[in-house]
């Protein structure tokens, strides 16, 4: 197949979140199984191109893009994906691109990403690459499926193309009351206007709009699929989904098992396996070390990365903290950034409990790894997780995950007190502060025994998260579009 993937952010270039691990991995694995992959993206001042080998695709440097009335040039830097031949293509305007972060709250956010959309189909007219699949993510490329349908569909190279929206994360929509920014995308603006295709709580929504006109609609994991279209999860839009469930997937992501395996991880000072696990205790007292903590292999130890958000549930670890730090001797070692309340709760627990928890803020990669392999358990309540990685990088580290069975994290964490044979962490259904506390402590308990713990660990070692199950999953999707099945 052809494919053209475009989307906000990808690992190594520009990263936020999932969605850059996502594109890192998908495109990679695409390409692996003989498929070509064009992935196209924003070129950020933050990317170096000359660190990655781009060149500057001459054939395309007297691009212009076409917003609206407005013709705005652009230049295209072309490379591969590291260790693959999957195509990248960077699309440089520094007027939009160039603003020290990848996104912002300027009044021309949507602009810049509809200047991204104009531009990836103007690359494929260019080079005359007819995609079997334009697979859009999130709302930063949700117009693509309206693009295609309204602006770009007199283009026979596009006679046959199917697309694929992926919904990353339903809570971000990429709302505007600036209606003419559908005119900019070469959207019909009647379909603004209240009742209208695009319309959404009286302005235009890009999220709506692709999930109205893409052909399928993909989501990260089959909980967070089933999640979305109840009122609980489904931001406004549970009535739109629920009406296109037939076209809508959940898949859930893959990690890259290249970058986070313990065998071989240069990133951790100690490497372990399912057959020789005594490197993972090392790594443990060595990030005792690091963080200032008191070094007593017997202390359990917790482990938490994580963007500091309301999303991610860290409320219920405030509310219920005092009475487990009394109760237990369990250490914590957190890295993560975020909203400020967070990072002053954080901060200030250090100072309270000083060699019983520490706190990194910001973002270290190296850390993310080391506390991975070095803590005995990993801390996820999050209220809503479309898939979730950490959780899926700590059973492949043996470090058992503690979860709110929600979304992806539902789907890759088996309880071991409901399934003691299988049981790979410890889930609970009710966000509260005292059901988040009661999990801690059985996982508190198991751990006192050593064998037993063992055993999960090396269940949750066991399991295979690659990208190749979660890709053929993608290619059956992308098989089932070109069918004509959708809608």
């Amino acid at each position: 197949m052809n494919i053209c993937f475009v989307t906000s952010e990808c690992i190594p270039f520009a990263k936020t979140g999932g969605l850059a691990d996502v594109s890192g991995a998908l495109p990679k694995e695409l390409s692996r199984l003989g498929h070509t992959v064009k992935l196209i993206l924003p070129l950020y001042d933050s990317i170096h191109v000359s660190q990655f080998g781009f060149v500057k695709a001459t054939e395309l440097s007297d691009m212009s893009v076409q917003m609206g009335d407005e013709s705005i040039p652009i230049h295209v830097w072309f490379g591969h994906l590291p260790d693959s031949t999957t195509e990248v293509y960077l699309v440089d305007c520094p007027r939009y691109f160039h603003r020290g972060r990848i996104y912002t709250n300027d009044a021309d956010e949507l602009d810049r990403f509809v200047l991204l959309q104009h531009a990836a189909f103007n690359i494929m007219q260019r080079y005359g690459f007819s995609p079997d699949i334009i697979h859009a993510n999130d709302w930063q490329a949700a117009l693509m499926p309206a693009m295609l349908k309204y602006r770009y569909n007199w283009d026979d190279l596009f006679k046959k193309t199917q697309t694929i929206l992926s919904i990353h994360n339903l809570a971000y929509q990429g709302w505007t009351n600036q209606l003419d920014t559908a005119y900019r995308a070469g959207l019909p603006m009647e379909e603004t206007r209240l009742g209208g295709e695009f319309e959404y709580s009286g302005g235009f929504s890009c999220l709506k709009t692709g999930i109205m006109t893409a052909d399928w609609i993909s989501t990260v994991s089959p909980t967070y699929a089933r999640e979305i279209q109840s009122e609980r999860f489904g931001e406004g839009l549970e009535q739109l989904l629920r009406m296109r469930s037939a076209s809508l997937r959940g898949i859930l992501n893959g990690i890259d098992v290249q970058v986070w395996n313990p065998e071989t991880d240069p990133l951790i000072p100690h490497h372990f396996s399912t057959k020789k696990l005594t490197g993972k205790a090392k790594c443990k007292l060595e990030l005792q070390v690091e963080l200032g903590l008191a070094s007593d292999p017997i202390l359990p130890l917790m482990g938490i990365v994580s963007r500091f958000a309301s999303q991610k549930g860290f409320d219920l670890l405030m509310a219920s903290l005092s009475e487990i730090m009394k109760r237990s001797s369990v250490q914590f070692a957190v890295l993560g950034s975020g909203e400020a309340h967070f990072e002053a709760f954080f901060s200030a627990k250090q100072n309270e409990y000083p060699g019983r928890f520490a706190v990194h803020t910001g973002y270290d990669e190296g850390l993310a790894h080391r506390i991975e392999a070095g803590s005995d358990m990993f801390l996820m309540p999050s209220y809503y997780e479309p898939c979730g990685l950490n959780q899926m990088y700590s059973l492949r580290y043996g470090t058992i995950p503690i979860v709110h069975k929600t979304g992806g994290l539902a789907d890759t964490v088996v309880d071991v007190d409901e399934f003691p044979g299988s049981g790979t962490g410890f889930s609970f259904w009710d966000a509260t502060p005292d059901v988040l506390k009661d999990t801690i402590f059985r996982a508190l308990d198991w751990f006192e025994d050593r064998d037993a713990w063992k055993e999960i660990q090396l269940r949750g070692m066991r399991q295979d998260f690659g990208w190749e199950e979660s890709a053929r999953s993608y290619l059956d999707l992308y098989s089932e579009a070109m069918l004509g099945t959708a809608n």
